[in-house]
């Protein structure tokens, strides 16, 4: 059986399997759903202008779910002895990492389908955005979280590590990377100091999609870095990866974590040093605010 014939077929079993496991269906189908939500009763009242730019951030929570989904599924699988059942199968780690990858992207598809759905009728958006931009960022941000999930899975040995880590790096990714609290409401420093997180690269390049403010550049560096990112955190993973329950990762395991970001770590250094991220985020920002009432200026 050829790699890519195994790959496709653990990503079927993947995804049969993902279907029973809780804390995937949650930061994969609820989770992003509550966001959504949450976001649309708070711009019920608000100008359509802005809700483009709130589709961008739910769909940036939507993508990095599979961080956290994925993560706990490899753990669980691990603990469970599932995975040590598909060694007995002629597959590698390569193949086993990457239909988990994959079968998460299919499963967050219709997820992010749905919430286009929802802010295009149910507040009358009459724009799609750049969906080309969308596509892209999403197709390559939804790996490139998947990756960094698996490294958190092959570094840790228990479930509760794994959830302790995953909640320390989810919270940076979250309030950090402009999902949730616009960047350019930041104090100075900390602005600088997000250049450096990897989920920021898919926000704001999200964010900048959805409204139609996204530039060829803009795109082009954010998915560079991502794709980076991608090819650093999954190498990594596939060299910590561990069949067998019993085996265990030694603590300076752990630096492997430091290594995968070093892709976003060069780009962050970059940027505060030559780039214009944030003067075009800021940019961007300005010109929504204009629309905006001044309870929503004031963020700036």
């Amino acid at each position: 059986m050829r790699p890519l014939s195994r790959t496709w077929t653990l990503t079927k079993v993947r995804l049969l399997l993902a279907m029973r496991n809780r804390a995937f269906f949650f930061f994969s189908f609820v989770m992003p759903m509550i966001f959504l939500f949450g976001a649309a009763s708070f711009l019920r009242h608000g100008p359509r202008q802005f809700i483009p730019y709130a589709l961008g951030a739910v769909l940036t929570t939507t993508v990095m779910g599979s961080f956290w989904g994925l993560s706990v599924q490899l753990v669980s699988f691990r603990e469970q002895g599932i995975l040590r059942r598909f060694r007995i199968a002629p597959v590698g780690a390569g193949p086993m990492l990457a239909s988990g990858i994959i079968s998460n992207y299919f499963m967050s598809i219709p997820v992010i389908v749905f919430e286009i759905l929802v802010v295009r009728f149910a507040f009358g958006v009459r724009t799609w955005g750049n969906l080309w931009a969308v596509f892209v960022l999403i197709t390559i941000g939804s790996a490139t979280f998947s990756a960094l999930g698996l490294i958190i899975a092959s570094v840790t040995n228990t479930m509760q590590e794994t959830q302790m880590i995953n909640n320390l790096v989810w919270m940076s990714f979250l309030f950090l990377s402009g999902a949730t609290i616009p960047i350019v409401a930041f104090p100075g420093w900390l602005q600088h100091l997000a250049l450096f997180i990897p989920a920021q690269y898919l926000a704001t390049g999200l964010e900048s999609s959805t409204t139609n403010f996204v530039t060829l550049s803009e795109l082009l560096e954010d998915v560079l870095a991502l794709a980076l990112g991608l090819l650093v955190a999954f190498e990594i993973s596939r060299r910590l990866f561990r069949w067998e329950p019993e085996a265990k990762a030694p603590r300076r395991a752990k630096l492997w974590v430091i290594v995968a970001i070093i892709p976003f770590l060069v780009f962050g250094a970059w940027e505060n040093a030559h780039g214009h991220a944030l003067a075009r985020v800021k940019a961007n920002f300005d010109r929504l605010s204009n629309a905006i009432p001044r309870q929503l200026s004031e963020y700036r």
